[in-house]
């Protein structure tokens, strides 16, 4: 079967490469392209690990054809820093340690990305509604709601 060669953006880069077109957008990533910070949990779109946006829509990358990027807009865990400054999100998950073995840590933190960028003041219920489908077997996610609800909170100061 012949490659797919599909052109896109990821993490506002333009980006070309070929693919079988039974591969996931998840072994791109991790394969050809080396952005290997969404994991693969379950590769059945229950954990979250493998959360991007696609033109600012949270999707599990391991659901979607990597040949249905043609012409979208891809953000990964890679884009979420400007250079060496951590997102405020990135930098509240660690200074209150809302992460431990790791691997669900990329999903959560693009979900509460994505959830910020649709409501700024989201309340305890809404946030732990939009990570529902991020799974975390280690820190049970009063670490991960509490910072997402801090980095809101400062957000919103820093924006006045």
């Amino acid at each position: 079967m012949a490659k797919l060669h599909v052109t896109t953006t990821i993490n506002g880069d333009p980006v070309e490469f070929l693919c079988e077109p039974h591969h996931t957008m998840l072994d791109v990533l991790r394969g050809s392209l080396g952005l290997t910070g969404s994991k693969e949990g379950c590769g059945s779109g229950d954990c979250g690990a493998c959360s991007v946006t696609l033109d600012g829509r949270l999707v599990c990358s391991c659901l979607m054809l990597a040949a249905e990027a043609e012409g979208h807009q891809i953000r990964t865990i890679e884009g979420m820093a400007e250079g060496e400054m951590l997102h405020p999100l990135q930098q509240k998950f660690l200074e209150m340690a809302a992460l431990q073995c790791g691997i669900c840590t990329p999903g959560m933190l693009v979900a509460a990305k994505a959830l910020l960028e649709h409501n700024q003041e989201p309340t305890e219920t809404e946030v732990r509604y939009w990570l529902a489908g991020n799974l975390c077997r280690c820190t049970g996610y009063d670490k991960i709601v509490r910072a997402v609800l801090e980095t809101a909170a400062e957000m919103r100061g820093a924006a006045r």
